[in-house]
């Protein structure tokens, strides 16, 4: 599924941004597409190399792929918000410390601003993702270990490729921001629905034909 998806984001990663960003600010699809074969395939043939020539290597570096993985993520992000953080403290500096509002208001006041409304979209895109996927494989008829990877991996994609994308592609670096954002919100949530299901056995939430024989 993570080899479909990255691939498929080579074709749609530029199809979709022309499409629905295209209408605002100009975009070479052309470019991007380069872009994209460049921060997508090309890690893959590296590491398809390496798997090929250096087997015992990429066994023991395995075990520390996710964190790494984690680790570079945060730190484009973190790059992202250095650059944006004069806007980022006057958004929310300008939310809390309006003397005249209650706390409840100053943080409403914090959610409907421009960072608010970032992290709100962010959070309802990686939730549809999560609900969707696993929605999904319950229709066609996965069992429950195979709706639980299938939700992952629609949940998460790969918000540092849209960091990358946004500063090569887009002048203003608040256009990184949303994937940014995304790459934080969205360790966080997936991070979190691994340890929910962590300890709730995918067996209990399948009915096997024989207990099905045994309520009938």
């Amino acid at each position: 599924m993570t080899m479909c998806t990255t691939l498929g984001a080579v074709l749609l990663t530029p199809l979709l941004t022309k499409f629905l960003a295209g209408t605002y600010v100009p975009v070479d699809a052309v470019k991007l597409s380069i872009s994209t074969l460049q921060v997508v395939v090309a890690p893959i043939l590296l590491g398809s190399y390496m798997q090929s020539k250096f087997p015992a290597a990429v066994k023991v570096m395995t075990p520390f792929a996710p964190l790494f993985a984690v680790l570079a993520s945060v730190f484009l992000a973190c790059s992202v918000f250095s650059e944006n953080v004069v806007c980022l403290k006057s958004s929310m500096v300008g939310a809390l410390l309006t003397s005249y509002q209650s706390p409840i208001m100053r943080i409403r006041s914090l959610l409907l601003g421009e960072l608010g409304v970032v992290i709100l979209a962010v959070l309802l895109l990686h939730s549809a993702g999560f609900f969707v996927g696993y929605l999904s494989a319950a229709l066609c008829g996965f069992k429950e270990r195979q709706r639980r990877a299938i939700s992952i991996e629609v949940g998460m994609q790969n918000s540092s490729l849209g960091v990358v994308l946004a500063t090569t592609h887009f002048a203003s670096s608040m256009v990184a921001l949303p994937a940014a954002m995304s790459a934080v919100i969205m360790n966080i949530m997936g991070s979190s629905l691994g340890f929910f299901w962590r300890y709730i056995d995918p067996s209990n939430s399948e009915t096997s034909p024989e207990a099905v024989e045994k309520l009938e």
